[in-house]
């Protein structure tokens, strides 16, 4: 593709993912939550960093992005499990609770005997056709090597994860329950799948013997120019078995933690995004620094930390690979052991 449009898509395509500042908040709709506003869209929850950046944060971040593009990040040997090594990851916790990180936001996970897929962007970019940031590793298993899929959950429709390309490829739609936040189900009953459950904040649902919250998460939504903050964003809080696992989406860190934290702690696992930081002017309503996602650990008081949301596709400006050093640093200050402040190989598998 010739450089110009490259640049321009790539820019329209960074103002989808980063998000420029949404409307001005309209007033809370009467008789609904905080987060419900008058016009039909929703907003943070209270305590949250406010949107900020304009045009002289954007354009330089813009052409910083452009110019990445002809040179992915080149992955260490370590960060990437062979198909071979996934394989036998996954057999040996076979009989017992466990995740597998595919990359990014998307986990294979086993809960009490009910297989769950979180965020599946599995396709080469994070966008629409052809265009978009294309990831410098691959998932770690293709659509078709997935096992037969019970529950697929999605925090928000940004396209690194909801990725159209995935969610139309996968078989079983007809079985399928599909969780997602309010206004999102028609996305997924538009591609033939049966079951659909919307949820607002906090509210539950019990699939395959999983109970499913919906908690709140400091981002946004936009699939289009057009539709900002039409759809939901949401984290999850899963329940099984005597077992607490928290999904979190996209997130920024927030007051909001805390509250979560007096309605569910303990956390036996946490999957927080570690990534996707920089610049801070940018991305500080959007997204936690590897430090913040600690503190939200501390905050729900979680027992292990995964890191997710780093390390497989250039969506920002900090260092491909800085976010796990950091993730541990941060752990290791906060009095967490090493072994429970985990950034996972892509193909990875853990028990729990």
């Amino acid at each position: 593709m010739p450089p110009k449009p490259r640049l321009a898509l790539l820019a329209l395509l960074a103002l989808l993912l980063a998000g420029c500042t949404p409307p001005p908040d309209a007033a809370q709709a009467p008789g609904k939550p905080y987060h419900h506003l008058a016009d039909g869209r929703f907003r943070n929850p209270p305590g949250s960093p406010p949107r900020e950046a304009g045009f002289t944060d954007f354009a330089p971040f813009f052409f910083g992005q452009f110019l990445r593009s002809f040179n992915p990040p080149t992955p260490p040997p370590e960060h990437v499990l062979s198909p071979e090594a996934v394989q036998a990851g996954r057999s040996a916790h076979a009989g017992q609770d466990h995740i597998t990180w595919l990359g990014h936001a998307a986990f294979l996970m086993r809960m009490q005997g009910a297989t769950l897929l979180t965020d599946p962007y599995l396709s080469e970019r994070a966008g629409f056709l052809v265009f978009g940031p294309k990831r410098f590793v691959p998932a770690a298993l293709s659509v078709a090597q997935l096992p037969p899929i019970d529950l697929l959950l999605i925090s928000h429709n940004h396209y690194d994860h909801l990725d159209a390309a995935t969610v139309e490829a996968m078989p079983g739609k007809d079985r399928i329950t599909v969780v997602v936040p309010l206004r999102l189900g028609d996305f997924f009953r538009e591609r033939g799948y049966a079951n659909v459950v919307e949820l607002d904040w906090y509210d539950s649902t019990e699939q395959r013997g999983v109970k499913i919250t919906a908690v709140p998460a400091v981002h946004f939504s936009r699939r289009t120019l057009f539709d900002t903050n039409r759809t939901l964003w949401a984290g999850f809080m899963l329940e099984a078995g005597g077992k607490r696992v928290y999904f979190s989406g996209d997130t920024a860190y927030g007051a909001t933690f805390k509250e979560i934290g007096q309605r569910f702690a303990p956390v036996d696992l946490a999957l927080i995004g570690i990534g996707a930081y920089e610049p801070k002017a940018i991305m500080r309503a959007s997204h936690a620094t590897p430090e913040e996602a600690v503190q939200i650990g501390r905050d729900i008081r979680a027992r292990r930390l995964v890191g997710m949301h780093w390390g497989t596709v250039t969506l920002t400006q900090e260092p491909a690979f800085e976010a796990a050093p950091r993730f541990r640093a941060a752990g290791a200050a906060s009095g967490y052991a090493a072994d429970t402040v985990l950034p996972l190989k892509i193909g990875e598998t853990l028990g729990f």
